[in-house]
């Protein structure tokens, strides 16, 4: 059976001087955050998904998005390094936090840069974002890590967002949805649905047809609903003005090995 496990990781009290790059920096209420945050964990509970938490990083601005730190793809972990010198010391409590699950850890090393943000798996094809945070280095560290194992790596530009998943994730079938105007090239895509809203482009499969959502996108929300889908809304507006999305905020580990 496949495994349901999620690594989340609780705000640090220091979550408002979080980065921002592609958008305006806004004051952040870092109590709502957390009720958002709380929120965010029982909607997976809710769907079946045992949640882990990594030790907080209260140091750390930015370690509520633990999604940045590690790549997973079958049981094997790849410990990302950050483009982003500050968020380099999150890595540890997640390394700790895999191979307690039995993972075999490997790690990217200097000169690399990989955000776990700017990897998108749709089966066994694995879409890694060159831009802002993940170097060419950190793309062939990437591919030197799984292609043995049985993945494609595909290398496509990010340059209108932050991470790849800042622009587009993958429906249960494998489409690739995103909002056109944040996304480079569409037609790297194989199969590719454009979405009415920014945070349209976000999901996280959750099992079956259920979607998790933000709240910010209703009329994809809607759209998804039509095509079949059953969208699981969450508001995390505090996140998405760090340039969060549903994404960010946990790892989902499909393919642990018994």
């Amino acid at each position: 059976m496949p495994s349901k496990k999620a690594l989340i990781r609780r705000p640090s009290p220091r979550l408002a001087e979080g980065l921002v790059t592609h958008v305006q920096r806004d004051k952040v209420d870092v109590d709502l955050a957390l009720e958002q945050w709380e929120a965010y964990a029982e909607a997976l509970r809710a769907h079946d998904w045992q949640t882990i938490e990594v030790d907080p990083a209260d140091d750390c601005p930015d370690s509520v998005f633990v999604e940045d730190t590690v790549v997973m793809y079958r049981n094997v972990a790849l410990i990302t390094r950050p483009g982003a010198e500050s968020r380099r010391a999150e890595t540890a409590g997640v390394e700790e936090a895999v191979a307690a699950l039995g993972c075999s850890v490997n790690w990217v090393w200097e000169p690399g840069t990989l955000d776990g943000g700017d990897v998108l798996k749709v089966g066994d094809t694995i879409y890694v974002g060159r831009g802002g945070r993940t170097n060419a280095a950190g793309v062939q560290q990437l591919r030197a890590a799984f292609e043995p194992l049985g993945a494609r790596v595909v290398a496509v530009p990010v340059s209108k967002v932050l991470h790849l998943k800042s622009a587009v994730t993958a429906l249960p079938d494998g489409t690739v949805i995103g909002h056109i105007p944040k996304v480079d090239r569409p037609s790297l895509f194989p199969r590719f649905l454009s979405v009415p809203e920014e945070a349209g482009g976000h999901v996280v499969l959750l099992g079956g047809h259920k979607l998790l959502i933000a709240a910010s996108a209703p009329k994809t929300a809607e759209l998804l609903a039509d095509l079949g889908h059953d969208p699981v809304v969450v508001d995390i507006g505090e996140f998405e003005k760090l340039e969060g999305c549903v994404t960010c905020l946990s790892v989902r580990v499909r393919e642990l090995y018994a």
